[in-house]
């Protein structure tokens, strides 16, 4: 795969199915309009895929329960998604909402007229709001608390996201807004009656809480009610026929939210009533439950598992026991990375990602699309397994180049850490090894996947552990006669920027340059500068000033030697620009030929959702670092 080739690339996102009905959205990177475009898309029983919408971005179709409607949202180019619905049958698509901000995805009521959703609310005389104000001319703003801002959104203090309900059959829709107050909702659900709306929402509706509950607010209008008491977050609910919610959910007190596996709980629903704590239903230790909707289904629930690099889609069988991963079935996604499902009438669909493909609709039975086809070029991966210096078993991948080599190697870090590299498609793995590079891609301890334990190791201990899981598997891929051990680079992003600075400080000598991007260098300013920096720090690293500058990689710049990219985003406010910022100045001081890449514009997501042509260009500077350097 080239780096042109991202044109090519037609992703799925989500799905929805009812009886025979079957669409997904599908979008598409767009180098002219320098934008992602794309549209619904219908899966009939026989022959292709055909267009179901033909906007300029349309995404998150929702079939009503009756299977008469479809919800979805639209957005033109350059401005924000609103609310459409359209007849399953097809016809004109209805406008709903026109809000200054945009409308969030639809979640459809049991009388198949009502829709929920949430979406932002501007504070009057901002962000357009006050016609000829520009957002320079603006008041000031008064912040008070640690939440005033999230990567990829920008200020969210004076835009707080409410739920609303509208009528989408009415002659003049006209959106309410049920919720009012200084805090987030999220994962709007029904419930059987159609009488609520639950809802997740910070503690005692305290925006400044780590902890969130369930609550359910009146559909015809009235304060919320706590209905669902977490042991720490809770998330994602289902309202079930029998009283019960279903919802994801994480244990933890204080800070210490970080690298806890997500399970399935269940709790009873008595809206006014006494709110009880849920019952977990999936091992704590083994089972890693992506944040996806679950889906009750006749024999039991469908979630979405962190498995060895794969996300698959198990059932969780009835019963109140916490069951281990063993004992919930494999539905699809061995090998594979489950980014959506659904299911209606005994009949699942999927959206999953292979090494071979960036996604496509699948069932139990097989592959219902075709949208990208293999692009060009694509290598598999191989698994490779490693034991650290401790004797710890270590997991990772290893995509090789054509030719017998032996290959130039690039060693590529995850961020996180609690993520994990694996069976999705990862275009970087493909562009580094059709341009002759071999990847090594390891999961070293902090990764998800491999239980709580795994991920919770680097706890207090960042560069320790995963430094020597991560040597280890590129030992093991070093001692491959396909690969050159002595041209190797080093490279990540976030948690992997942090890697990367940490390994060519500490172990300098095994590499020959490195790239480290949208890093985490240092702890102290990483505190008050990121948006998640105020608990993050703590929770990794401990409240002691002098351990967690010992675990910044820009303690150590002094120890860097090798020729060295610091790679950053100028609105990346998740690792803000000012950790790019004084590794470079550290590393010019010192005499290392370092240089700074800064993309106008972008945030934390660039690689993976940026603008098309930085991506391209992101790409094009990538393949130039490493030619100079391991060629």
């Amino acid at each position: 795969m080239r780096p042109e080739d991202l044109t090519s690339l037609r992703v799925p996102g989500s799905v929805t199915l009812h009886g025979d009905l079957i669409l997904v959205d599908v979008a598409r990177p767009d180098l002219e309009a320098d934008t992602y475009l794309g549209g619904l898309w219908r899966l009939p029983q026989d022959g292709p895929p055909a267009p179901f919408t033909f906007g300029d971005r349309d995404s998150a179709p929702r079939i009503s329960p009756d299977g008469a409607w479809v919800a979805f949202l639209r957005a033109k180019t350059g401005g924000r998604p609103q609310l459409h619905v359209m007849p399953t049958g097809g016809g004109e698509a209805r406008p709903l909402t026109d809000l200054p901000l945009g409308a969030g995805e639809p979640v459809w009521a049991p009388d198949s007229r009502r829709i929920a959703f949430v979406a932002r609310v501007p504070e009057d005389g901002r962000y357009g709001t006050e016609e000829d104000v520009s957002a320079a001319a603006e008041a000031p703003r008064r912040i008070t608390g640690f939440r005033y801002r999230t990567d990829n959104v920008g200020f969210t203090l004076d835009r707080r996201p409410a739920l609303f309900a509208v009528n989408a059959l009415a002659d003049i829709p006209q959106p309410v807004r049920l919720t009012d107050g200084p805090y987030d909702v999220a994962s709007p659900c029904w419930t059987p009656d159609g009488e609520h709306v639950l809802v997740s929402a910070s503690r005692d509706l305290d925006g400044e809480c780590r902890h969130t509950d369930l609550y359910a607010v009146p559909a015809a209008g009235g304060a919320p009610v706590l209905v669902v008491r977490s042991a720490g977050s809770a998330d994602h609910p289902v309202a079930l026929p029998d009283g019960d919610v279903l919802y994801l959910g994480t244990v933890f007190s204080g800070v210490h939210s970080v690298a806890r596996n997500t399970g399935l709980h269940r709790a009873p629903l008595h809206i006014g009533g006494e709110p009880e704590s849920g019952t977990r239903l999936t091992e704590e230790e083994s089972v890693d439950i992506e944040p996806i909707l679950p889906v009750a289904v006749d024999d039991g629930v469908l979630v979405a598992v962190r498995v060895r690099g794969a996300v698959e889609l198990r059932l969780v069988p009835p019963g109140t026991e916490e069951q281990p991963l063993e004992k919930l079935p494999l539905v699809l996604g061995e090998r594979a990375s489950v980014m959506a499902f659904a299911a209606h009438g005994g009949r699942v669909v999927a959206v999953a990602s292979t090494p071979e493909s960036p996604g496509e609709v699948v069932t139990p039975d097989g592959t219902l699309t075709d949208f990208s086809g293999p692009p060009a070029g694509v290598r598999p991966l191989q698994e490779i397994t490693a034991v650290s210096a401790d004797g710890y078993p270590v997991h990772g991948w290893l995509a090789l180049p054509e030719g017998e080599g032996p290959h130039p190697v690039l060693l590529n870090v995850h961020g996180g850490p609690f993520t994990q590299h694996g069976w999705g498609f990862l275009d970087e793995t493909q562009v580094y090894a059709a341009a002759g590079y071999a990847v090594v891609l390891p999961n070293p301890r902090g990764s998800a996947g491999y239980g709580q334990a795994h991920g919770q190791a680097v706890v207090g201990a960042l560069g320790t552990v995963d430094v020597d899981d991560v040597l280890a598997l590129l030992d093991a891929a070093l001692a491959r006669p396909e690969c050159d051990d002595e041209r190797v680079g080093v490279m990540g992003g976030s948690y992997g920027g942090f890697m990367t600075s940490w390994l060519a400080a500490h172990h300098g000598e095994r590499f020959k340059a490195a790239w480290s991007e949208r890093a985490v260098n240092a702890w102290d300013s990483f505190t008050g500068s990121s948006d998640i920096g105020w608990f993050f720090t703590e929770a990794y690293c401990g409240p002691d000033i002098e351990t967690q500058r010992a675990m910044s990689p820009l303690q150590h710049a002094d120890r860097i030697s090798l020729p060295f990219a610091v790679v950053h985003s100028e609105e990346d406010w998740r690792c803000p620009v000012e950790q790019a910022q004084r590794m470079f100045v550290a590393l010019r001081r010192n005499g290392v030929p370092a240089e700074f890449l800064l993309f106008p514009g972008e945030g934390h997501e660039l690689s993976r959702g940026g603008r098309p042509r930085h991506r391209l260009q992101r790409f094009e500077a990538v393949l130039e670092w490493w030619s100079r350097h391991l060629s």
